[in-house]
């Protein structure tokens, strides 16, 4: 009987996103503007407009780990006096999702083998542009998802502004412990990616 009541309360844990000691898990998956509705959400993936060319995302929230949506809130505390703020492009992103990105585009440079998951699939990676504070994005290097050298993370191509605006982003997002990718300036990893397991969840049963 001690067993099942052990197992109930556990259930309850995670149901309610809590450890053992009550306080919130933080390898939660959460919806990001509960932790902060200031950051502007868009994502390409719930709609027609990528890659693809279809919806492959159900829904049009967009969650991370609780500990990498944290960590999100408060780049966008950084960004705010400087007239910024942060626009999300896709964050937790299901593994069959990327199965059908690596079906399209096997190239491990700009699509993580499904075999081995993306960073994405684990709820620990971010693709976000720099705002200002009205919501306008500003010129970055490239557009999203454009799968060229000029995407690079510290590509010299593009205007002396966009490469500042690029360099504004990145600094912010280091600052609070975000990582770099080579391929791509606007993907950022959590530090503790490693310790979220791969996840093929659709995010409308989040």
């Amino acid at each position: 009987m001690k067993n099942v009541q052990r197992a109930a309360i556990v259930a309850l844990f995670l149901y309610l996103g809590v450890t053992s000691c009550g306080k919130p898990d933080p390898f939660q998956l959460v919806d990001i503007n509960t932790i902060d509705a200031t950051i502007v959400v868009e994502l390409p993936y719930a709609t027609p407009h990528n890659f693809l060319g279809k919806a492959v995302y159900e829904d049009s929230r967009c969650f991370l780990r609780r500990c990498a949506a944290e960590r999100l809130a408060r780049v966008q505390t950084r960004l705010r006096p400087q007239g910024y703020g942060l626009k999300v492009w896709d964050g937790y992103r299901p593994l069959s999702v990327q199965k059908a990105m690596w079906a399209i585009l096997p190239d491990a440079n700009y699509v993580a083998d499904p075999a081995r998951g993306s960073r994405h699939n684990r709820g620990a990676a971010v693709d976000v542009t720099l705002v200002r504070s009205d919501g306008a994005e500003v010129e970055m290097p490239t557009a999203f998802d454009d799968f060229s050298p000029r995407a690079a993370a510290f590509s010299q191509e593009g205007t002396e502004a966009a490469k500042e605006h690029r360099r504004i982003l990145q600094q912010a997002m280091t600052a609070e412990g975000f990582q770099t990718i080579d391929s791509e300036w606007w993907h950022f990893d959590d530090p503790e990616w490693k310790k979220c397991e791969i996840l093929d969840i659709s995010s409308k049963n989040l």
